[in-house]
């Protein structure tokens, strides 16, 4: 396959015009077979009128003849689709691998795995999707959280209600591998090639359950509502997991508990298993008008129907700490993230359309190990304090009601909500605060340090009536369970620590990843357990 890249186009050129110029650039005679298609498509709006930036693949007929074509300019590539090869070991289990948690991590993990015979047991400590969106909306819209099926927990993970971003700055082959089982399951043909692909959170809860289906129908078991609350162990060897309806044996077992299962990480703690903090960022979610988003980065060619919705993405260091934007979620709305009684937890999601009035982002600041003189424990007791503030501070009107806040007051310290034109989409309340005033003096300091300078770099930030809604603390798990280059944990053979929870992504593209990575290295010791 050739590569064709850095075909700029003006907003009224599309697909067809694209091949056209891949083509005569590649000298490519008129008669000559071709299959071509969009490989990547970004916009450029650095220089003022944005333009659309091609990449796109061209396949001849007879794939040997692609080589005469590279050279045909400095932007044209051979490239081959990538070859995936899972390397089976010799020593049969004696027992099928256990996969605990159904996010990314683990659903990519189970899914290759029971692609290869090794009939996967699953563990989900909340409900299949469909009972998880009931709960998820019971809790909206009465404040009864249900601990083990909200945001956080259920069948697809944290992921499942968020924008469905696959963004990743990581280059790992195995991208591909998960983009394609993504669409195979029915995922949008865009995102094999759009600069900044999402699904959505609408469409990914059917990609997800289609996973899991042919999961169990590869012979694979999956048990929701079912927590790992222990290990039992034998001579430093994984020898079963412990769940409330009994023990289940295994020699393997891939830990894919997501960055929320608190009780899983002092549980592991207990057993003696090493770990470390891990940076984190703490902070507010942010919402402006779309439209204005969509102004700031497109200028007049605003609202052109080839333009995507506007994303932004802002950093700024301050000190010794990095402000930044994260989880931008355009035509989205704030979500209650809770997981812990008590505690208010924010989030963004879109749908795929994105075609909400608002845009929101976490704005957060950096914390690390030397924060917490590098205890977990205390890592996670600073998320519980700073979500128990915020509870506190929104339950004068209901239970999960968040504390908010306009722009232009957090920068003042004035702690005011002056509605204008953003308007709050946090589904159960929002109550006004001085959210500076929930945060350490010097973290709250440090981000309107690093809001300021964002106004200079995006005009949409400069908008005093922008919402602050808080308090963002889940951006990632404060938690690192230490595993050797076997992927094992350094202290219990045959535990698999994996994806975000344990510390290894940041996201559902590299969390699957991390899920296929695990599996791929539990296969390459193991053959599956005979029957």
């Amino acid at each position: 396959m050739l590569l064709v890249r850095n075909i700029r186009l003006p907003l009224s050129c599309g697909e067809a015009e694209a091949i056209h110029k891949a083509r005569k650039i590649l000298h490519l005679p008129a008669g000559v077979s071709a299959r071509c298609g969009v490989a990547r498509l970004s916009v450029d709006a650095r220089h003022g009128t944005p333009v659309l930036v091609y990449t796109i693949a061209v396949t001849l007929q007879d794939e040997g003849e692609e080589s005469a074509y590279a050279g045909a300019s400095p932007c044209v590539a051979v490239t081959r689709q990538p070859h995936f090869a899972f390397p089976v070991g010799g020593a049969a289990l004696a027992h099928p691998p256990v996969v605990c948690g159904l996010g990314p991590a683990g659903l990519f993990a189970a899914l290759l795995l029971a692609k290869k015979g090794y009939r996967p047991i699953v563990l989900e400590r909340g409900p299949a999707l469909e009972q998880r969106v009931l709960a998820v909306e019971h809790f909206e819209q009465t404040g009864e959280l249900d601990k083990n099926a909200n945001l956080q927990f259920g069948e697809g993970g944290a992921g499942t209600f968020s924008d469905g971003k696959l963004t990743t700055r990581v280059g790992d082959p195995l991208c591909a591998f998960v983009t394609q089982a993504l669409l195979d399951h029915g995922a949008p043909a865009d995102i094999a090639w759009r600069q900044k692909p999402h699904v959505g959170t609408d469409l990914l809860r059917g990609v997800i359950t289609s996973i899991r289906q042919e999961i169990e129908r590869l012979g694979g078991t999956v048990h929701f509502n079912t927590c790992l609350t222990g290990l039992r162990t034998e001579n430093g060897r994984v020898a079963a997991a412990v769940t409330p309806a009994g023990e289940i044996p295994c020699e393997r077992l891939i830990l894919a508990v997501g960055h929320s299962a608190r009780d899983t990480f002092a549980m592991l703690r207990r057993l003696e298993l090493p770990m470390e903090c891990k940076p984190f960022s703490v902070g507010v979610r942010v919402e402006h008008l779309q439209s204005e988003i969509d102004r700031s980065l497109y200028h007049a060619a605003a609202g052109h129907p080839a333009l995507p919705k506007g994303e932004y993405q802002l950093s700024q260091h301050v000190g010794g700490r990095c402000v930044y934007t994260f989880c931008m979620c355009p035509g989205g709305r704030v979500v209650a993230a809770a997981s812990e009684e008590g505690g208010v937890v924010t989030n963004g999601m879109s749908y795929h359309a994105r075609d909400g009035q608002n845009a929101n982002a976490a704005m957060v600041v950096s914390v690390d190990g030397r924060d917490f003189e590098n205890d977990p424990a205390r890592a996670v007791a600073f998320q519980r304090e700073l979500e128990q503030a915020a509870y506190r501070a929104g339950s004068c009107l209901s239970p999960y009601a968040a504390p908010a806040e306009t722009a232009g007051s957090f920068l003042e310290g004035r702690g005011k909500l002056e509605l204008d034109r953003v308007r709050p989409t946090y589904p159960c309340g929002v109550v006004p605060c001085d959210l500076g005033s929930l945060l350490p003096g010097h973290l709250a300091e440090t981000m309107r340090a690093g809001m300021r300078a964002f106004g200079r770099k995006l005009a949409a930030y400069r908008a005093a009536d922008a919402v602050l809604t808080g308090l963002e603390t889940r951006t990632s798990s404060p938690v690192r369970l230490l595993r050797g280059q076997s992927l094992q944990s350094l202290a219990l053979e045959g535990l698999y620590p994996c994806g975000e929870g344990a510390g290894y992504a940041g996201g559902i593209m590299t969390a699957a990843v991390d899920g296929v990575r695990c599996a791929a290295a539990l296969m390459a010791e193991n053959a599956p357990a005979g029957d």
